[in-house]
């Protein structure tokens, strides 16, 4: 039987692993945000950072990274209104509007050309009626790194949207963040451990490290 360590340097094979950065975008975790608890929690807790340090270990390591977004048109077209979430996000101060510097990916997380972003209108998945499945097959993916916010919203349906299309998920604990701070622990042992991989940016650092040319 491999090792622990052994099995997640098999599933974050480089060239079968994409990234993916759940709305880590300035409206939502920037200084300036919609949601400002959320916001807090993502930087105290550590999770903004290691978002950023996942990102630029996969840029180093060569493996492709989506940063999936989600936003609203100045008129609402598209946007969905069923729920409470979708109703009072329209009542915020702060807009996610297309085009806007609230959908720009917050520092100091590092975009590179070969990044990809995805947009979405509608919905509380970054996966579910995206293009996002389409392109994951196009790169040959087979384990999905999943980071970002929130922990009680976005990041499990992304976890629970790529278990059901047939990809591993990955999940780094510390390297997403949700509300209140307690809830996020709580989410990824009764929920997210029983579907995905958890594990630490710190590990997946390593992985990549481990399997890059000439070591």
């Amino acid at each position: 039987m491999p090792s622990d360590a052994a099995r997640l340097i098999a599933q974050l094979d480089p060239g079968t692993t994409v990234l993916l950065t759940v709305e880590c975008q300035r409206g939502v975790v920037g200084p300036d945000s919609a949601l400002p608890e959320l916001a807090e929690a993502a930087r105290t807790s550590g999770a903004l950072a290691n978002v950023a340090r996942l990102v630029a270990a996969a840029h180093d390591a060569g493996v492709q990274v989506l940063h999936a977004v989600a936003e609203r048109r100045p008129d609402g077209r598209g946007a969905s209104r069923n729920a409470r979430l979708f109703k009072a996000a329209e009542r915020l101060p702060v807009q996610q509007l297309t085009g806007s510097t609230a959908v720009r990916i917050a520092d100091p997380i590092p975009v590179s050309g070969d990044d990809l972003v995805v947009r979405r209108l509608h919905g509380l998945s970054p996966i579910a009626g995206t293009e996002v499945d389409a392109l994951l097959r196009t790169f040959g993916c087979r384990t999905l790194v999943v980071t970002g916010v929130s922990a009680n919203v976005a990041v499990p349906n992304a976890v629970f949207d790529a278990v059901n299309l047939g990809y591993t998920a990955v999940v780094p604990a510390d390297a997403i963040a949700g509300v209140p701070a307690d809830y996020t622990p709580a989410m990824v042992r009764n929920t997210l451990a029983l579907v995905a991989t958890v594990t630490t940016t710190d590990d997946v650092l390593s992985c990549w490290r481990a399997a890059a040319p000439g070591r």
